[in-house]
């Protein structure tokens, strides 16, 4: 058996768009983009899901608190799944946040180093990156990705570009899914279907070349 884990955000975890900044709602288990690519992938592909609401790639949280910083826990995640057949990483989003005032350039950076973080651990066989879709100045949480839009200006070629520096699959989901008008940043059911059934195609075609 096959073991992938998603290292994500809140759109991994399968959280609602909000119609209340704040209000988290989680969509059930079988509208969650993880969930449906594990069904599509059938039995012989164990996908574990690792996403955590309001995860950055490598930034502590100071306004929203809590083990925030994905390079902080993912040696213990890593080890907590360990052997993992393939990494795959969706992070970025929360990393254009007013707060942390970052340029794409920097978040595909901070994504390398969590590639290498995870080789130097050892216990994962490849690695896929996934540039999230474009986040989307609307809604109620406008005010939390201020400016948002000029700053992930290129994000997904830059991401892009890591992933062939390093060797690692490459999935470009804002060319399948679109963020709610609710809130701009999280999906509706129908989109994380459409991304889970794309992403079954993905993983696939990256286990097929470990075999």
């Amino acid at each position: 058996m096959k073991t992938v884990l998603v290292y994500g955000d809140s759109n991994s975890h399968g959280t609602r768009p909000m119609a209340q900044a704040g209000v988290s709602v989680r969509h059930g288990p079988a509208d969650r983009w993880p969930s449906v690519m594990a069904t599509a992938l059938g039995p012989d592909v164990s996908v574990i899901c690792e996403g955590l609401p309001g995860r950055t790639t490598v930034h502590n949280d100071s306004v929203e608190g809590g083990a925030r910083n994905g390079a902080a826990v993912l040696p213990a995640i890593l080890h907590s799944h360990k052997p993992i057949d393939l990494l795959v990483i969706m992070l970025g989003t929360n990393d254009l946040k007013a707060r942390f005032s970052v340029t794409a350039w920097e978040i595909a950076r901070s994504v390398e180093r969590l590639v290498l973080m995870s080789r130097a651990e050892g216990v994962s066989g490849a690695e896929m990156i996934v540039a999230p879709p474009p986040v989307r100045e609307t809604g109620t949480l406008v005010d939390v990705f201020a400016g948002a839009e000029t700053r992930q200006t290129g994000l997904a070629d830059h991401m892009r570009a890591v992933a062939a520096q390093l060797g690692c699959a490459f999935v470009d989901a804002g060319a399948v899914v679109a963020s709610s008008d609710t809130d701009g940043v999280h999906w509706e059911a129908g989109q994380h279907h459409r991304f889970g059934a794309h992403m079954a195609g993905a993983v696939a075609d990256a286990l097929e070349g470990r075999a």
